[in-house]
């Protein structure tokens, strides 16, 4: 422009695009003046050419130019046929006008074909666009014109920059976009020059809509509510179900690897936390005096184990202390090792030792006396009274079965007046013991021997000696024949018989046994005891003036009962015999030329080995 005034809205030419400044609308009477648009000059490339019909109506042919965004080809509306603008009375607002960019005039349309209607003035024409490709759809045709609105606040009085309309912006960045194709049926129209302070409008009045499938829209600073920009792309919603289900997949997962770390910890572990197991508060440790823990407390103190070596061999046994002199009574085959050379060890429960001497022994009642000095302490235990001992009643046995001291084991009493009879092993017979022994189930086994066999009341009514085996022979700890364990056939010598002989021991050295003056024949099958014909050496079988002599006996004579008892070979006549004390009365059953015969008798004596 050259009117004088800066131009606050041009832009440079060689920018890539041109703000578009619409003319202000027409004002009221009241108002400020109306500034009309230029009207090209006649014959001007604008105009059409000369003694067009622009020139017999002499009304203003003007065109709604829109500058399309996206590049496309001009889309030219006729503003109104020119008879129409001569009846039309006052003067009529000039319509407004869109600004382009200054750009050169293009080259004059090309004459209409016959078929095509009268040109009519031509719009301005943006820049020429590059011809649309085979296949590539035509625009559409653009809408009829639409009243301009009104601007949303009063005109400024003043009209001038930077009071009144924008001022100097900086131009748009350029953006790049593809250019849309140009319909082959436009011609290229010469822009419009800018015009002196326009008044901004909408820009989507008269815009055609974009063509289909137009890629890029181009981007206009002065757009209102974001016209002209390019649609952005919705997003693609995630679907949440699908979240949701992902995520819940996923925490089943965490769950499950953690649950099964922390069970497979508290199965191997017992637990997370340190694990505490209930228990029963300390509480009185006494027991019942006539429970088995409430005898072996009482006693353990005064059993005693024994080691005994000599001859070439060693063994261990049990005993107990009879008096607080240190007397200790044991069986004879426990110490029978150490008669030669008196190597006998004793060991307390307390766990303190002593060396023991040999005071007597007896193998026909396999006891022995051993007695210990210097110790103080010593615990005696009491004495009770076997024939008071009923079957059935509970016992407890002490000792050191395999050398395991202090070992105890309860049980009954199995039976009473059990003939047995053990040793042997010398084979001349002086080393074999007949007892008219207690039963017991308590469990006995080698090592137990010698030890005491206590009633409920912690007194002694035996002293274990022998069991049954499984192989069937008898003996201590052995059966007759080898190491074998406890099968509940425990044997123990009364403590009334076992009382006697230790006495005899203590007092004299010698245990003296009773006897009735007869030789016995071994080898009789029958049953009962048989008076043998000869005694050994060819001796008589009856000894003259002895007891059996005083008492009619004679030689073979069959003896059934012993005081009412039944015997059925002559060990047990010895071993029921021997069950009493020199100088006891015995009667005799007996069977003579087929009678039955009963003769009473004094026991003798004789003098142990």
């Amino acid at each position: 422009m050259n009117n004088g005034k800066p131009n606050w809205w041009s832009r440079p030419s060689s920018a890539p695009e041109a703000a578009r400044i619409p003319s202000p609308p027409p004002a009221d009477g009241d108002g400020d003046f109306p500034l009309p648009a230029p009207q090209p000059p006649t014959g001007s490339p604008t105009g059409g050419p000369p003694g067009g019909p622009a020139d017999a109506s002499d009304a203003p042919a003007v065109t709604d130019v829109t500058d399309v965004a996206d590049g496309a080809g001009p889309s030219v509306t006729p503003a109104a046929d020119a008879a129409e603008a001569a009846d039309t009375p006052g003067p009529a607002p000039a319509p407004p006008v869109l600004l382009t960019k200054s750009e050169p005039p293009a080259p004059a349309p090309e004459a209409p074909t016959p078929d095509a209607p009268a040109p009519q003035a031509p719009a301005p024409q943006a820049p020429a666009a590059e011809a649309p490709t085979a296949g590539a759809p035509a625009p559409e045709a653009a809408p009829a014109a639409q009243p301009a609105p009104q601007p949303l606040h009063a005109p400024d009085e003043y009209r001038t920059p930077p009071y009144g309309e924008p001022g100097p912006w900086a131009p748009a960045p350029p953006v790049q976009r593809p250019p849309a194709p140009v319909p082959p049926q436009q011609a290229h129209v010469p822009p419009v020059p800018p015009q002196p302070y326009p008044h901004p409008q909408p820009l989507n009045a008269g815009m055609p809509p974009q063509a289909a499938g137009a890629p890029w829209m181009q981007y206009d600073p002065w757009g209102a509510d974001g016209a002209g920009l390019p649609p952005v792309p919705a997003k693609k919603k995630k679907s949440r179900k699908g979240l949701a289900v992902a995520g819940a997949l996923v925490f089943a997962l965490v769950t499950g690897v953690i649950g099964g770390g922390v069970g497979a910890y508290v199965e191997r572990n017992g637990g997370i936390s340190t694990v505490e197991l209930p228990q029963a508060d300390a509480g009185d440790t006494g027991r019942a005096p006539d429970s088995v823990a409430g005898i072996a407390a009482s006693a353990l103190p005064g059993v005693v184990t024994l080691h005994v070596k000599g001859g070439g061999s060693s063994g261990t046994g049990t005993g107990f202390v009879l008096d607080t002199k240190g007397h200790i009574l044991t069986n004879n085959h426990v110490v029978d090792a150490a008669e030669s050379s008196g190597d006998i060890s004793v060991t307390f429960s307390s766990g303190e030792t002593a060396r023991a001497k040999l005071v007597g022994k007896d193998s026909g009642y396999d006891l022995a006396v051993v007695q210990v000095t210097g110790v103080s302490g010593l615990k005696p235990l009491p004495l009770g009274n076997s024939d008071n001992v009923r079957v059935g009643d509970p016992v407890v046995a002490i000792g050191a079965p395999f050398d395991l001291s202090n070992t105890v084991t309860s049980g009954i009493i199995s039976a009473k007046e059990r003939p047995i009879t053990a040793g042997g092993e010398k084979g001349d017979g002086s080393d074999i013991s007949y007892v008219d022994a207690l039963q017991t189930d308590a469990p006995i086994n080698p090592g137990n021997s010698g030890g005491p066999l206590l009633d409920s009341k912690a007194r002694v009514v035996g002293i274990n000696s022998a069991i049954r085996a499984a192989g069937g022979g008898s003996g201590e700890g052995d059966g007759g024949g080898g190491q074998a364990g406890s099968i509940g056939l425990g044997f123990a010598i009364p403590i009334n018989q076992g009382k006697r002989v230790a006495e005899e021991l203590i007092n004299t050295g010698k245990a003296t046994h009773p006897v009735i003056g007869v030789s016995l024949d071994m080898q009789f099958n029958g049953d009962g005891a048989r008076v043998g014909e000869k005694g050994k050496d060819g001796s008589a079988a009856v000894t003259p003036g002895g007891p059996a002599a005083k008492a009619g006996l004679r030689p073979g004579d069959v003896i059934t009962k012993v005081d009412g008892q039944r015997v059925h070979n002559g060990e047990e006549l010895i071993v029921k015999i021997r069950a009493h004390r020199p100088g006891d009365r015995l009667e005799l059953t007996l069977i003579r030329d087929g009678k039955e015969l009963t003769k009473t008798l004094t026991l003798g004596s004789s003098q142990g080995a």
